[in-house]
């Protein structure tokens, strides 16, 4: 089995700051990184970090040859990622000691995949497979359309999260995983809850509480404790958690375990800076004491 991700590819700069500046207040980091990110290329180093084959359906422009190297470096299936004329897509990440964060995001060549691409791309997809897309790049109704009916395991991971985006895939969804904010904005917008909304699984994130899963079709719910750690950097971490349940699955693991796991591994995620190129391999999350 193998898991298809249509995917951002980002340069994430990170500047670490004294504080979260407000509007109009000019401030001076006291450092800056430069990582692989991008939702779409955090979850497909998450999900190969934790034992899957995972192929990257995406596009970087010109000056983003470095990205595209270090996925493959990691592990990540490449063969789909179109250069393109457009500038890489870039996220300006503000973090404050206390590990929250604020974001900028170019999405750039994100946005100019095709349908010929991606055709071509779940051409070679098995029927069983996963395909998980989220709201960085375009094409992505259409992708999950195909997915359907090509027997696919279709995910959408609901964020940046827009109600429309969301209501857009609805239709063709096996799995939703969006936050506990995200869930309020999508049941204001859809007049639905979670149990509504005709997806068979769905995981509400709820930060330090923890994860939730909604059976959709008996409305049995499951609930995963979040680990005492202390954040250093919550970027990246909901990527983190997303990639290693579908590995999880993708390997024939039980949904509790495999969201113990993700839970595990999003938990050493926030104790470090970074996003993409410091997400933790799976002997390192088994080995982990909380």
């Amino acid at each position: 089995m193998a898991i298809w991700n249509l995917g951002s590819i980002n340069a994430d700069m990170v500047y670490t700051m004294p504080h979260l500046p407000a509007a109009g207040e000019t401030l001076a980091a006291r450092h800056l990184d430069r990582f692989l990110g991008g939702k779409g290329a955090n979850m497909s180093v998450a999900a190969v970090r934790a034992g899957s084959q995972v192929h990257h359906i995406g596009a970087a422009g010109p000056d983003g040859a470095w990205a595209v190297e270090r996925l493959k470096r990691y592990g990540v299936g490449i063969r789909d990622i179109n250069e393109v004329d457009t500038p890489t897509g870039h996220a300006i990440i503000a973090v404050e000691p206390k590990g929250e964060n604020q974001i900028i995001l170019f999405p750039g060549a994100n946005r100019a995949l095709t349908w010929d691409q991606l055709d071509q791309a779940l051409s070679r997809a098995s029927a069983g497979d996963i395909l998980v897309m989220q709201n960085e790049t375009n094409m992505q109704a259409e992708a999950a359309c195909a997915g359907r009916d090509r027997g696919l395991r279709v995910c959408y991971a609901a964020a940046p999260f827009n109600a429309d985006a969301v209501q857009a895939v609805l239709p063709f969804l096996d799995f939703l995983i969006l936050n506990e904010v995200e869930a309020g904005q999508l049941k204001e917008a859809s007049g639905k809850s979670p149990d509504e909304l005709g997806v068979k699984d769905v995981i509400i994130t709820l930060g330090a509480k923890g994860a939730r899963h909604i059976n959709g079709e008996t409305g049995v719910i499951l609930d995963v404790s979040a680990l005492p750690v202390t954040p250093v950097d919550t970027t990246g971490a909901g990527d983190t958690f997303t990639g290693y349940v579908l590995s999880g699955l993708d390997r024939g693991l039980p949904l509790a375990e495999a969201m113990s796991l993700a839970t595990k591994a999003a938990a050493l995620m926030v104790t470090r800076h970074g996003t993409a190129d410091v997400i933790p391999e799976l002997k390192e999350v088994q080995a982990a004491c909380f």
